[in-house]
């Protein structure tokens, strides 16, 4: 992939300032007022409605860029929901992960019904030329249901111990939603979370499990794979 698949024509800042805009909108808890007091510190000034273009423009770009790179799930899939209110309404966020923790997808959805196990279903099967080895659901009946018609052939197991991966899964998104004072929309919830899904977990490997100098060097290579998802990769 090149450069020039992300295009930055017509903007007046320069790519570098825009996807370090969106890195800290996206991997850590902060607000757009809040990301351009940081750039601000640094000598950019910028205005927190630029940040929010910016993001709602590139975010999901960046995400789905950093998606293609990474390398193919594995074969265990978690799968939970979670509720959010909306607007004073409850909604269920619903969440896929591989057994090393990568996000799959999000779905943002009214109901936690069979139809809406289904929905989801079809969403993770996109595009893809295989199935997963064995899903891991809580007990749900509508992951059975959804399971019968859409993956009758996987091995499906069901019990609230096992579904651990997922469930932690859902804390990142649980601090942005305290720090944005709860979202505004289910659209909003939708294209925030699918990209924050995308950028937030590519900074977040599993350091417990990495020497000081392997994460040092994990992190070496995911920036610069941030960079050239972005564009902003130096020309060789």
């Amino acid at each position: 992939m090149t450069s020039a698949e992300v295009s930055y024509k017509g903007f007046r800042y320069p790519a570098e300032i825009i996807s370090h805009c969106i890195w800290l909108y996206f991997r850590f808890p902060l607000s757009f007022r809040e990301v351009e007091e940081l750039m601000l510190q640094r000598g950019v000034v910028v205005s927190h409605e630029s940040v929010r273009q910016w993001c709602h423009k590139f975010g999901q770009t960046y995400a789905d860029r950093l998606r293609r790179r990474r390398p193919r799930p594995g074969d265990k899939w978690n799968l939970d929901e979670v509720y959010i209110r909306i607007n004073g309404q409850q909604h269920y966020l619903w969440r896929a992960v591989d057994q090393q923790g990568n996000v799959l997808d999000v779905l943002v959805q009214s109901r936690r019904n069979t139809k809406a196990a289904i929905k989801f279903f079809r969403r993770l099967l996109k595009g893809l030329q295989y199935v997963p080895r064995v899903i891991v659901t809580d007990k749900l009946a509508s992951y059975q249901l959804a399971h019968q018609q859409m993956l009758a052939s996987v091995e499906h197991r069901r019990s609230k111990y096992l579904n651990n991966r997922a469930e932690n899964s859902h804390q990142p998104t649980r601090q942005r939603e305290r720090a944005m004072k709860r979202f505004k929309s289910p659209g909003h919830a939708q294209r925030f979370l699918s990209a924050f899904s995308g950028i937030s977990p590519h900074f977040r490997p599993r350091r417990h499990l990495l020497s000081a100098a392997g994460w040092r060097a994990e992190m070496t290579d995911r920036f610069a794979a941030w960079q050239d998802a972005t564009g902003t990769a130096p020309a060789a």
